[in-house]
């Protein structure tokens, strides 16, 4: 499935949401079923820097020039936005990765226009980590 595939999937699921409040409950819902990284996966190089809350990715990889993306936070809301970063980019290829204007993706699900400066900045440093990844 292509991330412009996934895109319409979470499009189609937030279009029931009618205002932040439904939107903030999805995103703590899709962060409770997050899966946690194993202890030795949290480590310094892992930890996202510019996230207000505990964040740490680890991006492997894979064979056909695709990543799988997986990521943990200690505060629900982050996590829920891990998970929406998951859902969309893990098990793309590095090329799509790069392509997709995921910020206007989020601004257009309604969920960058209600986070505060720090969580927005957070979720653009997990972007970052993602795309520079992606690139190298």
């Amino acid at each position: 499935m292509t991330i412009a595939q996934r895109a319409t999937d979470i499009e189609d699921d937030f279009a029931f949401l009618d205002d932040w409040e439904d939107r903030y409950a999805h995103i703590i819902d899709l962060g409770k079923s997050n899966p946690a990284l194993a202890a030795h996966e949290r480590t310094e190089e892992s930890k996202v820097r510019g996230c207000a809350s505990q964040v740490w990715m680890v991006i492997t990889p894979m064979d056909d020039d695709r990543l799988e993306i997986r990521a943990e936070s200690d505060a629900m809301i982050v996590s829920g936005l891990i998970s929406l970063l998951v859902r969309l980019f893990s098990g793309a290829t590095r090329s799509e990765i790069t392509a997709f204007d995921a910020d206007a993706f989020l601004e257009k699900i309604g969920v960058t226009g209600a986070l505060s400066a720090q969580r927005s900045n957070g979720l653009a440093s997990m972007l970052a980590r993602i795309k520079q990844t992606a690139i190298a």
